[in-house]
């Protein structure tokens, strides 16, 4: 779809506020209203299509994309969509350590083991680490705890993490996004200590750190996403 509007603009809506193009409401791909809980946000948003330079670009519109599947994505069944991100916490990452060597083992510490406690203070649950690659169970309360907190997040959040949980691997360390106590470049590197101890001894390709930029990048636009609806 290529620019027919001459303004962009956010503007008060039924439910939040919305975006329009000339006067026009817009609407997400199953055609319901884009509306979103905030000024800040409808306002970024409205920035992106005021930016449209020629043939619309999802991929230059990330703020847009993460309303949309808020609102035709998850909010039909949110319930379901936190579930799938808290069953992250049955396999937690900062949870599993490694056999070997002690400098890899000394990154991790360094890594999670500051999260594991701020999980530990904030949700009032412990979480059991192991050693290798062998599955551990998490206690039950633990796993109530966070599929409680994951509960508690609205659609348009949901919709954020969802990149969050995916790129890092962990649902403590979401978490502490969603509540501000991790930004976006740290959570990468907390999430990715493993990855970066490898390179430091065996060095880095070219294919991996392209991936690495845009998987930074898509971290990046889903916290900002986030900050905004907090704002």
């Amino acid at each position: 779809m290529k620019r027919f509007w001459t303004e962009a603009k956010a503007a008060p809506a039924e439910g939040g506020f919305g975006v329009l193009l000339d006067g026009r409401p817009v609407r997400t791909p199953a055609r319901a209203a884009l509306v979103v809980p905030g000024a800040a946000l409808a306002e970024a948003i409205a920035g992106e299509w005021q930016a449209v330079d020629g043939a619309l670009n999802p991929r230059a519109m990330p703020l847009t994309g993460f309303a949309n599947a808020a609102i035709d994505r998850v909010a039909p069944d949110a319930a379901a969509f936190a579930a799938r991100l808290a069953a992250y916490g049955e396999s937690e990452l900062i949870a599993y350590r490694a056999d070997g060597p002690d400098s890899l083992l000394a990154a991790q510490a360094q890594a999670w083991d500051k999260w594991v406690d701020w999980f530990a203070r904030r949700y009032d649950a412990a979480l059991t680490l192991t050693s290798g690659i062998l599955h551990v169970a998490q206690p039950p309360e633990t796993l109530a705890r966070i599929r409680a907190a994951f509960a508690g997040f609205s659609p348009f959040q949901l919709a954020a993490l969802d990149p969050v949980v995916g790129i890092t691997g962990s649902a403590v360390l979401a978490l502490a996004v969603a509540e501000g106590a991790l930004d976006a470049e740290a959570a990468y590197d907390a999430a990715h200590v493993d990855a970066r101890w490898q390179e430091q001894h065996w060095g880095r390709d070219e294919l991996a750190a392209k991936a690495e930029s845009t998987r930074r990048a898509d971290l990046a636009e889903a916290v900002a996403f986030l900050r905004l609806l907090a704002g």
